[in-house]
């Protein structure tokens, strides 16, 4: 057994149940919010959404959440100083190809629980045995059980670094990268790193923007202007990026001491799309949850933070690149995304589900995915 290989230490997840029981307490003392006129979705998260929600957390099932999770190999290590929790498992199928999934904020590893037999056992699951991965699904630093979060400087850029320094210590000299959201931002970065033996990353979203250069909009149809009015849209919603980028602390007094406000201020799963969305509600509890339990949302706020000040200059990616477009989720300008990207190699687009793809259609992620690493 190598040194690497004895850092690394197997874990079942099995929170206290004092934790639940003041779970419970804290829902049945909730102090709602008097309803905005309309009690629509126009103000943020509905005063009636919450009752909805609150009502079915109270029965909502943690310990079956749990046995989901420990129905995979999980395990813990440490790097750059940082606990790095992750489920690790290998597929059967000789010759199948190493994968890293990276998840989403407000989301968390659990998002790919549903991908993770197709995608280690395609021949279980309608597909072939050179489709088999083995998968890697780690919990970002500062998210889950990738915690305490240790100092300050964690961008996304030196996740990638952590995750090419995990799957070097498992073992594996070649793999690809998979994300959405913060996740598609990893990804990017590994894609920009290209280290020796990486078989690209694939991607729900290149957040490439207009840069106001003369003549980029050139020869824009009624496509990249509806894909511009939905950025435009989701700017005019999104002021959770300014708060946690600029104050994380204060917004994580709240929501640390509040579970309601945690599910208020995880509108995304129900409001990017606007109105869109198929995630279901036991989705979106079984997120919210696992971010209460573990005390993250202060920590998973602070990547905003740290992106805006860290000072970086833009790099154009040369690592391959895979792209597949979701109906109902930012819509990402092929010309803008081919300016910053130097070899995008696929493209998709989908004419149903949204920014949490790994929830609403895991199914067609992993097609997108056997395509796009096939023959790699």
């Amino acid at each position: 057994m190598t040194s690497t290989e004895t850092d690394i230490r197997p874990v079942t997840i099995e929170i206290p149940q004092a934790d639940l029981d003041d779970l419970e307490r804290r829902l049945e003392n909730t102090r709602y919010a008097p309803a905005a006129p309309d009690d629509s979705w126009d103000y943020g998260t509905p005063v009636s959404y919450l009752r909805d929600m609150v009502d079915r957390w109270k029965s909502f099932d943690w310990r079956a959440q749990e046995a989901r999770i420990n129905a995979f190999p999980n395990f813990m290590t440490e790097i750059d100083g940082q606990t790095i929790h992750f489920i690790h498992v290998r597929s059967a199928e000789p010759g199948a190809r190493a994968l890293v999934l990276s998840h989403t904020y407000p989301g968390s590893f659990m998002e790919f629980l549903d991908m993770i037999g197709p995608l280690t056992d395609p021949v279980a699951h309608g597909g072939r045995a050179e489709d088999a991965f083995h998968v890697v699904v780690p919990s970002t630093p500062g998210f889950g059980f990738s915690t305490p979060l240790t100092g300050g400087g964690w961008t996304m850029e030196r996740v990638a670094g952590v995750w090419d320094t995990l799957m070097r210590k498992l073992g594996y000299d070649s793999y690809g990268a998979h994300g959405s959201d913060g996740g598609a931002m990893i990804s990017r970065e590994l894609a920009v790193l290209n280290p020796d033996g990486f078989l690209g990353s694939h991607v729900l979203q290149l957040f490439s923007f207009p840069s106001g250069a003369p003549g980029e909009m050139d020869g824009f149809g009624p496509q990249e202007f509806a894909a511009l009015e939905h950025l435009q849209w989701f700017m005019s919603v999104g002021a959770y990026n300014q708060m946690n980028g600029s104050r994380p602390q204060t917004i994580a007094a709240a929501v640390s001491d509040s579970p309601v406000g945690w599910l208020a201020y995880s509108e995304l799963f129900e409001s990017f799309g606007n109105g869109t969305a198929l995630v279901t509600p036991d989705q979106v509890l079984a997120q919210v949850t696992l971010y209460w339990l573990t005390n993250t949302p202060a920590t998973a706020v602070r990547y905003h933070y740290e992106g805006m000040r860290a000072g970086a200059e833009p790099v154009r990616s040369t690592g391959r690149l895979g792209v597949v477009v979701f109906k109902d989720d930012f819509k990402t300008i092929r010309a803008f995304a081919a300016r910053d990207n130097a070899n995008i190699v696929h493209w998709t687009e989908v004419d149903h589900g949204g920014h949490y793809a790994a929830l609403e259609v895991p199914d067609e992620v992993v097609a997108d995915l056997r395509t796009f690493f096939a023959g790699v």
